[in-house]
């Protein structure tokens, strides 16, 4: 259901096979199954979780994948009741993103200058994904060619297999450019690839796996702890740079590929200092109290 109707990713899927099979196990050792538990049976469960040391998110996560799959058993008449509807979620404070500032991402940058494949292609990657704000999953993924000579946009499909427009700039497309003069070395013994970061490993591309790995060696080229740095902690240095600078809650919602804004607005806490600027610099009140 979750692949045909709502076309979740293969990480999606991933992740509620795990948290389910283990929510499974569990209900086994209490010589019980999803047909046959109870609203005890996974109270147990969310407070086995939290005695073993599962943080909060992680406690909510799952109780949210098994919230699904009672929904939908209630829905195919394959249960007549759900006993998840009452269970209060475990709360999850909701963490600032972490992100590089300015001249960090300046220092990564300029760590991957250099004329080797190798160079080339972790320039393209880091340019690409602190000048777009792409998923890991969707960067590595990207087909070839990816853009023309004269696109100023990428086609990307994100989460829920929607398709999206995401601006390029012109320093990012010049690194594309370098590295696809030597693509071919990264194609498996020398065949054709249908990806713009072509592997030699199974999946036919680059895994996320081993783009953190890269970053993390240039981090300490660049002289930056390596634990400061990952594919996704550029995500956030794209979001919060680009409200930093004046973009606007709607366009980055569109950009990062969010379904509600209530996503995107993790980053307002960037704002704050530069509002209170405004505040302080344009208001009437505040003019006045300089003019005194």
């Amino acid at each position: 259901m979750l692949l045909t109707e709502r076309g979740a990713a293969a990480n999606t899927l991933a992740a509620y096979r795990h948290d389910l099979d283990d929510f499974a196990g569990f209900l086994a050792r209490r010589n019980k199954n999803i047909l046959t538990a109870a609203v005890t049976d996974i109270q147990s469960y969310v407070k086995f979780l939290s005695d073993t040391g599962f943080k909060n998110t992680t406690q909510a996560r799952r109780l949210s994948a098994i919230r699904q799959l009672f929904s939908y058993l209630l829905g195919e008449d394959i249960r007549s009741d759900d006993p998840s509807l009452n269970i209060d979620s475990p709360r999850a404070g909701r963490r600032l993103p972490k992100y590089l500032s300015e001249k960090e991402v300046d220092q990564l940058l300029a760590a991957a200058e250099g004329n080797t494949p190798e160079k080339k292609r972790i320039l393209s990657l880091l340019h690409l994904l602190y000048a777009t704000g792409l998923r890991v999953s969707e960067l590595v993924s990207l087909p070839y060619p990816v853009l023309r000579d004269h696109d100023r946009f990428l086609i990307v499909r994100g989460k829920g297999n929607k398709e999206r427009l995401v601006p390029v700039n012109q320093a990012s497309k010049t690194a594309l450019e370098s590295y696809l003069e030597v693509r071919e070395g990264f194609c498996p013994a020398g065949k054709h690839s249908n990806w713009l970061y072509p592997s030699r490993g199974g999946q036919g591309f680059l895994t996320r796996q081993r783009l953190g790995q890269l970053l993390k060696e240039l981090a300490l080229d660049a002289s930056i702890d390596p634990a400061k740095v990952s594919p996704h902690v550029l995500r956030h240095a794209f979001a919060s740079h680009l409200l930093a600078n004046g973009a606007d809650l709607r366009s980055l919602q569109k950009m990062l590929g969010h379904a509600d804004i209530s996503t995107t607005q993790i980053y307002t806490h960037v704002l704050q200092k530069r509002l209170m600027d405004i505040v302080e610099t344009h208001h009437p009140l505040a003019e006045a109290k300089l003019l005194s």
